[in-house]
């Protein structure tokens, strides 16, 4: 293979930085840094914004980029390893309360590490890196006891364990409503018994934010959410799933069965388990919008440069029309994903409803990664048919976007019933 393509493969971008600052105490003396009232025309990120992206990139290119190809090849990456790097930098807990080794800022700033964790070259460790810091533990941060939240969310902001998310189901994906994990009162614990299906982190994960049904009645009103340690009796890890794509990630289906842990271990309040999950999907759901943008335009940027080069029929594939059309086109609508993103992030940092707005993102997002993916790596021609250019990876990898953290037909559902248009769901006598 040519030099040209492995500089393609490993991003065709290099960093000479190392990382050598940039500590927890460095990231938590932000909190005190006041953002302009009014954001930049091109972003809603500061200074402090900007440095924060800068020394996580070095933490990127000297501890996960070199490393991402074998990951890949032996699908799974030391999590408990590269958790206990990002922690130490502090980059687990950017949002997260002081006094459990957070660093106190606000939600923009987990939107800038989310956007600059598309420069991993892979789609799977970025998403494992995000249930920790943004899936896992957002409700046992703002509900939880101040109990859970030294046994649980401490040692998660710090990377000395990995968390995970247990709501999925083999019959309930994005149908949180339907989910049958049930945990039942007994004396003073709460015996759990059920199954929770593609669960990333699964396979490694220490401790997992469960969404069990803790009562009867409503389905919408008798879940709670409940810290589980995974080494409980009676907790298996069934299988690794293989997947089409995020390889290094592992994704786990796993069985409780009379899983006894102590009440304490409720988050909030027994009943509010699918509002605190809504809470913490809408998160997600701007998580993955902004984790998209660097990594569809480096794509974006790798195809240019290739084409450029490779010649067909007397000249280079890029000087078609339709080829360079279309990356024109397919630029143009990642700068408009990015613009909704940062006016979703200046609204949420307000205080403002995002429902809508952050659902719209979630959707753009989920077929924009599918539609630059696959037109880009029409591009590449028979070597974008190979696992040694970066367009294949996400190819496969960003095709996730539209099923996982509610797909594409449940965020269409959400903008319509903002939008006044959902038909009535008639009322069962």
């Amino acid at each position: 293979m040519s030099s040209a393509l492995r500089n393609c493969h490993r991003c065709g971008r290099l960093f000479t930085t190392d990382f050598t600052r940039f500590s927890r105490v460095g990231i938590r003396n932000l909190s005190g840094v006041q953002p302009s009232e009014e954001p930049s025309n091109e972003s809603v990120f500061t200074e402090q914004h900007i440095e924060l992206k800068r020394s996580l990139n070095k933490l990127i290119e000297k501890e996960i980029n070199p490393y991402v190809d074998q990951w890949e090849e032996e699908r799974q990456f030391p999590s408990h390893e590269v958790f206990k790097k990002l922690g130490d930098a502090g980059f687990l807990g950017l949002n997260k309360p002081t006094e459990y080794g957070g660093a106190g800022l606000d939600f923009s700033y987990n939107m800038a590490m989310a956007e600059e964790l598309g420069s991993i070259h892979c789609g799977g460790i970025p998403m494992a890196i995000g249930v920790q810091s943004d899936m896992s533990t957002p409700a046992l941060a703002r509900f939880g006891s101040d109990e859970l939240k030294r046994e649980f969310l401490a040692p998660s902001i710090a990377g000395d364990v990995v968390a995970c998310l247990g709501v999925s189901e083999t019959g309930s994906g994005s149908d949180v409503a339907s989910i049958q994990t049930k945990a039942e009162k007994q004396g003073g614990d709460y015996i759990i018994n059920g199954g929770k299906m593609w669960i990333t982190n699964g396979i490694k994960a220490d401790w997992c934010c469960l969404l069990a049904n803790t009562s009867g009645g409503s389905s919408h009103q008798n879940k709670s959410l409940i810290c589980v340690p995974m080494d409980t009796k009676g907790v298996v890890r069934a299988k690794k799933i293989d997947k089409l794509g995020m390889w290094c990630s592992d994704t786990a289906q796993l069985f409780f069965e009379d899983v006894r842990v102590p009440q304490k271990n409720l988050i909030g309040q027994e009943g509010l388990g699918f509002t605190y999950q809504m809470l913490q999907f809408q998160e997600e759901r701007m998580w993955a919008a902004a984790g998209v943008l660097v990594p569809l335009e480096n794509i974006i940027t790798d195809t240019i440069n290739y084409t450029r080069q490779r010649k067909a029929f007397g000249k280079s594939v890029l000087e078609n029309q339709v080829v360079h059309y279309r990356l024109a086109e397919l630029l143009t609508e990642v700068e408009l994903l990015r613009s909704l993103v940062y006016r979703i992030i200046n609204l949420y940092t307000q205080g403002k409803d995002v429902t809508k707005l952050a659902s719209m993102a979630k959707l753009k997002a989920g077929r924009l990664s599918r539609e630059v993916t696959d037109s880009c790596l029409q591009y590449w021609g028979g070597m974008g048919f190979t696992s040694e250019v970066l367009v294949s990876r996400f190819y496969r990898d960003f095709r996730l976007l539209s099923i996982g953290g509610g797909a594409d037909e449940v965020m269409l559902s959400i903008i319509s019933k903002y939008m006044g248009t959902l038909p009535s769901t008639p009322k069962k006598k």
